[in-house]
C-alpha cells in the first residue's frame, strides 16, 4: 500500500490528508501463478500497483495470443482501454508468477480525484505516461522488424528476461518461437565473434 502511494506521490506530490484518504481505500490481494487479474470481456474496475510478481497484458485473436505488455514490480497498471471507458476489455491480465497487488476501485479513485486535486494530478500524469507507453508499443509493432524489437526488449527489459518463457517473448515480439530461436542464435554468434 505504501509503495502504491509513494508511486503516485512521485508523479505529483500528495497532501497528507489525501494520503490518509488513499490509505483507507487501498486493498491488497495475492494471486497464484496463472491467475487472471482481468479476463477479456470483463470491465476493469480497479487501478493496481504490483508489489511483487510478474504479469502480462494479452489478447487472443484467432487462437493466437498476442502480448501487449509485461508488468514487473513497482508498476502501476490497469486494463487501460476498459478502465477509461468502463466498457468490456479486449485484454486479459495474467500472472506469470505468484503475485501481490494493491488496488483501488475505479469509483473510489474517481471520488478521490474529485476530492483532492493532488490525487487527480497524479492520476492524470499516470494516464498520460500509460498512453505514451501504449503509443510507443504500437509504433514498435508497426515499424520495427523482429530483430530490432528483440534487441530493444533486451535493452529495456533485461531484468525480466529470465522470468518469462520463450513462448511469451515470441508472442510479445509477434513472431514464432522458431523465428525467435533463429534471432537468438544469430545474436549469440555475433556476440561470440566480437570476443
Amino acid at each position: 500500500m505504501i509503495d502504491f502511494i509513494n508511486s503516485l506521490n512521485s508523479l505529483s506530490p500528495l497532501r497528507t490528508v489525501a494520503v490518509d484518504d488513499l490509505k483507507s481505500e487501498i486493498n491488497n490481494k495475492s494471486y497464484k501463478r496463472g491467475d487472471f487479474i482481468l479476463n477479456s470481456g470483463r470491465v476493469c474496475r480497479r487501478l493496481y500497483f504490483l508489489n511483487s510478481g510478474l504479469l502480462k497484458l494479452s489478447s487472443q485473436k484467432y487462437g493466437n495470443e498476442f502480448i501487449m505488455r509485461f508488468f514487473s514490480e513497482n508498476s502501476i497498471f490497469t486494463g487501460l482501454d476498459s478502465y477509461i471507458t468502463q466498457a468490456k476489455s479486449e485484454y486479459s491480465i495474467i500472472t506469470l508468477e505468484p503475485t501481490m497487488v494493491s488496488y483501488i476501485s475505479h469509483s473510489k479513485m474517481e471520488f478521490l480525484c474529485q476530492k483532492h486535486h493532488c490525487i487527480e494530478t497524479a492520476f492524470r500524469k499516470f494516464m498520460s505516461i500509460a498512453s505514451i507507453n501504449m503509443l510507443k508499443r504500437i509504433s514498435e509493432m508497426l515499424e520495427e522488424n523482429a530483430t530490432t524489437s528483440y534487441n530493444n526488449f533486451l535493452n529495456t527489459n533485461a531484468s525480466i528476461l529470465q522470468r518469462i518463457s520463450l513462448g511469451d517473448l515470441a508472442s510479445y515480439l509477434g513472431i514464432t518461437q522458431v523465428s525467435l530461436s533463429r534471432i537468438r542464435s544469430k545474436k549469440s554468434i555475433l556476440s561470440f565473434d566480437k570476443k
